[in-house]
């Protein structure tokens, strides 16, 4: 028995749908309220210091989406498939929003020596007779010295953000050509974005791993991590996968994107998202794993400093949030099927990793290691960050609106049209 289908057809108008007008005053409703409730939360903890570490959770959150969804851009462009009709344009989107994080970092380099325990140590011997440093943190800073002052820090990032925004013209701007031209071209477009996607790849690497190190993983002068770049790598990819899927999920209540994102392409992207939760816990476990196993006194009081003075609850429930619910809902092959309840896992893992991050910056601080306490200021690790991110949203669907959402001459546009299920 024969059943008769018809391939789908796209709409003559491909842009972004009027309700991220919607979505962009939402984010700039929940940015205003919540800069108000930070402002607030410092006001009555009589100091900015929190807020300073809050913002970088924040420029972390908002850094990862934006440089992140440029790599994941390019692994798209080198490993081909049909996710990339899907989430190519919202990846686009993303990394042009580079500029705002920009804005953002800067913050954070004028505010140096409040972050950062080596900015503010400029004679060692001085601040280790006044009690500033202990004698492990006097001889990490003297030793990282050439690395670790605030010259270095400023120049090196700026480099990094100049590398990114290149990366982030050029494919965008092979984008576009792509767009109008012929289709019958569409395999040089392919060789060419693969060409400059490659070595980006690896540039990428080298680059986001010298900025976390500066900005993140510096903030313990004497903490070091052959994995730590990796496993922001592999963050990157945890939540800008999830914020892209929601992003693509939300657009398909409308065309053109109700019309190109199957119930097979939505499956897929939930067992993609599943393979980073598993590399995410691999990694992150490997390296506790490790350091563990080996007990040496210069590696354990890092993970001692996130473990005792009631750390130990957050740490687990870190370990609950960032693997174990995701990983347990996303083996359910029903809600990777389901759009509404794959958005809610897709929120739960933004929210993990922000709560991962917390984990990873608070306890860097003296008056928080191994004592981890209530306080107003404590509070602003939620405020700001949300704030930032719904700035950073608003500034997304902008660019979201820019371009047309799906990509005409994509090879797997003609399969993607088909129905999902034909039967001879």
């Amino acid at each position: 028995m024969a059943h008769e289908t018809h391939a789908k057809t796209l709409p003559a108008d491909l842009g972004a749908p009027a309700f991220v007008d919607g979505w962009k005053s939402r984010a700039l409703m929940v940015g205003v309220v919540f800069s108000v409730i930070a402002a607030g939360l410092a006001f009555a903890d009589g100091s900015i210091e929190h807020v300073l570490r809050a913002w970088v959770l924040g420029l972390m959150m908002t850094f990862g989406f934006s440089v992140g969804g440029l790599a994941l851009l390019m692994v798209q462009y080198c490993s081909g498939g049909k996710w990339g009709l899907l989430l190519r344009r919202p990846l686009e989107a993303m990394s042009r929003t580079l500029p705002l994080v920009f804005v953002y970092w800067l913050v954070v380099a004028f505010e140096v020596k409040r972050l950062y325990l080596w900015a503010q140590v400029s004679d060692v011997t001085a601040a280790l007779k006044s009690g500033l440093i202990n004698e492990v943190q006097a001889h990490a800073i003297e030793f990282k010295r050439p690395m670790l002052n605030p010259g270095t820090f400023i120049w090196v990032s700026v480099l990094c953000f100049a590398i990114w925004g290149l990366y982030t013209w050029r494919l965008n701007a092979l984008g576009l050509k792509r767009d109008s031209d012929s289709p019958a071209n569409t395999p040089y477009w392919i060789k060419k974005l693969e060409n400059i996607s490659g070595p980006g790849i690896v540039v990428y690497s080298l680059t986001m791993t010298a900025a976390v190190i500066y900005w993140v993983m510096s903030m313990d002068p004497t903490w070091y991590s052959s994995v730590y770049g990796l496993l922001f790598l592999v963050g990157q990819g945890y939540m800008v996968l999830a914020f892209s899927i929601i992003v693509s999920l939300g657009l398909s209540k409308a065309e053109p994107f109700r019309t190109v994102l199957r119930q097979t392409e939505q499956h897929d992207m939930g067992k993609f998202m599943f393979a980073f939760v598993m590399l995410n816990i691999y990694l992150a476990f490997g390296q506790f794993l490790i350091i563990w196993s080996g007990n040496l006194p210069e590696e354990i009081p890092w993970y001692l400093d996130r473990i005792r003075g009631h750390w130990g609850i957050i740490i687990t429930l870190d370990f609950m949030f960032h693997w174990l619910i995701p990983f347990t809902l996303l083996l359910s092959r029903d809600i990777k099927r389901n759009k509404k309840r794959l958005v809610r896992v897709c929120q739960w893992m933004i929210f993990a990793k922000a709560f991962d991050l917390f984990w990873l910056i608070e306890p860097n601080y003296k008056d928080a290691a191994r004592n981890l306490h209530f306080s107003w200021g404590i509070l602003e690790y939620a405020a700001v960050p949300v704030a930032m991110t719904a700035f950073w949203v608003a500034f997304f669907c902008t660019r979201l609106k820019a371009r047309p959402l799906v990509q005409t001459n994509d090879p797997h546009l003609a399969e993607i049209l088909e129905p999902e299920h034909v039967h001879a």
